[in-house]
């Protein structure tokens, strides 16, 4: 297995692999991706299996603090210089679930947020994966004001101490 950015010829696995992680409502199209990687291909992490994807992890930079729903669809809002890495999606194929795969990608994107002099990294997620990113350091700030999917979401910070 070994992590790598993205590239604008991982458009249709990227697609299929959100289609099967979140439900319509909430999951990006191709559209959508294509934006995103012509923008900030370099804050995809990509994790491959004998040249398959089975999980990336996904998102801009900005010096706002905090996530909003505008952000998922309007990849010109990415800052390269900005204070905040966002996450968008943390996904795995269902069958590589339980494995690490996704734990492995938050790492590297916390240690490449780190490496560039970002103030931290901001999430949001439903309240079962709470506990789960906040292994990773996140904290949970409360109920975010994200209506993406008509769902509710929890914003989370991971904070660097300078």
């Amino acid at each position: 297995m070994h992590i790598r950015a993205a590239t604008m010829k991982d458009l249709a696995a990227l697609t299929a692999i959100e289609a099967a992680c979140f439900p319509a409502a909430e999951a990006a199209g191709a559209e959508d991706f294509e934006k995103r990687l012509a923008v900030y291909p370099n804050h995809f992490w990509l994790l491959e299996e004998e040249g398959e994807i089975i999980s990336f992890v996904d998102g801009m930079v900005t010096n706002e603090p905090n996530l909003r729903d505008e952000m998922y669809e309007n990849a010109g809002l990415h800052r390269e210089d900005g204070a905040w890495q966002m996450i968008f999606g943390v996904n795995t194929l269902p069958e590589h679930r339980k494995k690490g795969c996704a734990g492995l990608l938050i790492r590297q994107a916390i240690a490449d947020a780190r490496a560039q002099g970002r103030k931290g990294l901001v999430l949001t997620c439903k309240d079962r994966l709470v506990h789960y990113y906040e292994r990773f350091g996140f904290k949970k700030e409360g109920v975010s004001q994200s209506i993406h999917g008509g769902v509710v979401w929890y914003e989370m910070r991971l904070t660097f101490s300078r």
